[in-house]
């Protein structure tokens, strides 16, 4: 059960390998130079901590009047900044909140994401951190937060970003640095994710894509790659129909990291590199965003190599379906009729619903070939769950409620809460020429 719940984990973190991205260094250390651009101090609602009471004296009690003056009392998520202390040789100084609670994962790696942002100045390029108060795999929230935050795709920029440096006060270094370490691989996953997603779409075409998953082949994933041909062969002519009208036509891209002897858990991602909406076309607001229509096939190779970087004992495979939903003369037209791998025929009332189409042959070949304990799809589905949910939350259906606990409670402990919505509306895809519509 742990191991699911890692690789849970894992998924819901990456739905937000490459070496485009860009983020910060950390250093675990038992002591700070007391010199540096920035230093950031923690301090709850209770008595002053003894660091800022001997910084305080040598301020010549500067830091506790800014203080004062900001109504500054600690409380969680609250933040006084200090700007050219007297007699220390610090450019500012960063007061944070803790509050009075026991601070866990989710907390810590948002308040680290914070004091990212808080920091974030061309002018500040060394920070030290004193995080002596902390348990290990707290500092190591906190840093892995800062580090979410940072992460910058910045291939495209003339300017590029400039790379913090933080230096964080430990008690337990080896612990830190062994916490943190587990923490980097998740980060790995999720700056893959985040680097495809950012791509541009001419230059992360479906062929492009298997070539990044083909990297993985370097941490024990084996990497199969199905083209038109080998699609059409196994009868999936929904996800084949829709890459169609472009090049080089529909992929079905499986990354399989096995270390273990139980059934796999199934991640299945959407990945449409460019979604026009085909003949149905978008409007011009919100084609722009299309490249990003393959996040959840991004999210899912993220997944994977997470768990490959950390050994992790799981068994798990991500199956991607990939086109391009372009206009051509060979792209499917509404009216169409198309025959999925399970032997359904599906009538095309819209083409700018091609994701479930992706989706319904991609979810067949991994229950089919990979019998999975689980399978949990991610796409980037419909506006429709935008103007129920906004922005801050992400749609979940399922009817396994042992599932639906597991994904919600993982959810909320990387900041990615999910929540559920009514599965139903079968009648509505009843066609008069075909099985679906």
């Amino acid at each position: 059960m742990k191991t699911r719940q890692k690789a849970l984990a894992a998924l819901c973190a990456t739905f937000t390998l490459s070496p485009l991205a860009i983020a910060d260094s950390f250093n675990f250390k038992t002591s700070l130079t007391g010199n540096a651009d920035a230093l950031v101090l923690f301090q709850g609602t209770k008595a002053q901590s003894s660091q800022l009471s001997a910084l305080d004296q040598k301020s010549q009690g500067q830091l506790s009047k800014a203080l004062k003056i900001n109504d500054f009392k600690g409380d969680f998520n609250t933040f006084a900044e200090v700007v050219a202390p007297v007699g220390l040789n610090y450019d500012r100084v960063l007061v944070v909140g803790l509050g009075d609670g026991d601070l866990g994962q989710s907390e810590l790696t948002k308040l680290g994401g914070n004091v990212s942002a808080h920091l974030n100045k061309a002018s500040i390029n060394n920070i030290e951190v004193d995080a002596e108060a902390m348990q290990a795999n707290q500092a190591a929230y906190l840093a892995h937060g800062i580090n979410l935050r940072a992460y910058n795709y910045d291939k495209y920029k003339k300017a590029k970003y400039q790379e913090k440096a933080y230096t964080f006060d430990v008690n337990a270094v080896d612990a830190t640095e062994k916490a943190y370490e587990q923490l980097e691989h998740i980060q790995s996953g999720m700056f893959l994710a985040r680097d495809l997603t950012n791509e541009v779409p001419s230059a992360l075409t479906t062929e492009d894509f298997a070539k990044e998953a083909k990297k993985l082949k370097k941490l024990g994933v084996k990497v199969t790659v199905l083209d038109p041909k080998a699609i059409k062969k196994l009868g999936m002519n929904a996800l084949e129909g829709v890459g169609r009208g472009s090049t080089e036509g529909s992929r079905l891209i499986v990354a399989h990291y096995k270390n273990s002897d139980t059934a796999p858990i199934a991640v299945v991602g959407k990945g449409i590199t460019f979604d026009s909406g085909g003949y149905q076309i978008k409007t011009t607001e919100s084609i722009v965003r299309m490249k990003s229509d393959m996040a959840g096939a991004a999210a899912a190779l993220g997944t994977v190599k997470a768990l490959a970087e950390m050994k992790a004992k799981v068994n798990v495979v991500a199956v991607m379906g990939m086109a391009a939903n372009m206009v051509s003369e060979k792209a499917q037209a509404p009216g169409d009729v198309v025959r999925t791998a399970e032997g359904l025929s599906v009538e095309i009332t819209h083409t700018d619903a091609e994701g479930r189409l992706v989706l319904i042959d991609s979810m067949w070949y991994a229950r089919k070939k990979f019998e999975p304990s689980v399978m949990v799809d991610i796409a980037t589905l419909t506006g429709g769950k935008y103007r129920a949910l906004g922005t801050e939350l992400g749609g979940l259906f399922s009817d396994d409620e042992a599932l639906i606990k597991e994904l919600t409670d993982a959810s909320h402990v990387v900041n990615e809460p999910l929540w559920r919505l009514p599965l139903g509306y079968k009648d509505k895809l009843k066609s008069p020429i075909a099985d679906l519509r």
